[in-house]
């Protein structure tokens, strides 16, 4: 193999780690927002699903690799498993990994108002 082939190997490996490197620290950096925050999360940026249980629907997540939905999760744990956030009432699942929510009764009632 020429110097110039060697070389060009050379640099897409080179290029190849720097962006893992990028991407490492982007989520370094996101850890890092949130633990500095304490509990700053956004609960917005939380991967929700709907779903259906014996009170009704509700929205479920387990967005573990999230920072957000771990500092929500230890927020919503440090306070006896369930809490309102915002306009909606959030609480964890037995299992301990798994948050569910629904909008608050209180703001429910004031939307459907005229």
């Amino acid at each position: 193999m020429s110097v110039e082939g060697k070389f060009e190997d050379f640099l897409k490996s080179f290029v190849d780690a720097l962006n893992s490197v990028v991407d490492a620290l982007s989520k370094l950096r996101d850890e890092i927002a949130v633990l500095v925050g304490a509990f700053s999360y956004d609960i917005n940026r939380i991967k929700w699903e709907p779903a259906e249980g014996s009170s009704g629907a509700y929205e479920r997540s387990e967005d573990l690799d999230n920072p957000h939905f771990k500092a929500l999760l230890r927020d919503v744990q440090r306070h006896g498993g369930k809490m309102s956030v915002g306009n909606f009432f959030v609480w964890s699942f037995k299992n301990g990994s798994v948050l569910g929510r629904k909008p608050r009764k209180k703001f429910k009632e004031e939307e459907a108002k005229p």
